[in-house]
């Protein structure tokens, strides 16, 4: 090889890496799903990019699935759907969910076309979120270990919001396989 043809593959490699180090550590990180708590939008093997950034040019909003740190397990990334927002009182009863908050003083059903599992039980609980705090559920409600167990946490524990789902990646290794790739 030439000094010149060197020279020119470390220049596309520093170029590559300026380019996607800081992509990857601060706008967007890939998370695999483990676990049953969010089926069946989301599965076990299934391949999520997170935005990072997003979380931080914007509030998150109820219906956002997020990764973030949990309370309870400092060096795991959970990933839950959020329901109740900062300074609102959440109320669950039976299977259903009732927010209340400045805009809704009287409180409202919040529906939720994500959920396919009509035979969970939330039980009966109320919940007051201060200021700072979120209240996030599995989407598979008999699954998950989620604010129900451990109670709200800070916006400082989100990781992100999922951007995008690129593939199960157990389907995607199958597919390697019986093509011989």
């Amino acid at each position: 090889m030439k000094k010149l043809e060197i020279i020119e593959i470390i220049e596309i490699i520093f170029t590559f890496l300026l380019i996607f180090l800081p992509v990857r550590f601060f706008i967007f990180e890939p998370f695999i799903v483990m676990g049953e708590s969010m089926e069946p939008n989301y599965h076990t093997a299934d391949y999520l990019i997170i935005c990072k950034i997003c979380v931080k040019l914007q509030e998150p909003q109820r219906g956002d699935v997020i990764v973030f740190i949990p309370p309870v397990e400092e060096r795991k990334y959970y990933i839950k759907r959020i329901i109740g927002l900062p300074g609102e009182t959440i109320y669950l009863r039976g299977k259903d969910i009732y927010i209340y908050n400045k805009e809704n003083p009287k409180g409202f059903k919040l529906e939720e076309p994500y959920l396919q599992n009509e035979e969970f039980d939330l039980g009966e609980e109320k919940i007051q979120l201060k200021n700072d705090e979120y209240f996030v559920l599995g989407d598979n409600r008999d699954e998950s270990f989620d604010s129900r167990k451990w109670g709200p946490f800070k916006k400082e524990r989100i990781i992100g919001k999922v951007a995008f789902k690129i593939s199960p990646l157990g389907k995607l290794i199958k597919i390697i396989k019986s093509n011989n790739l």
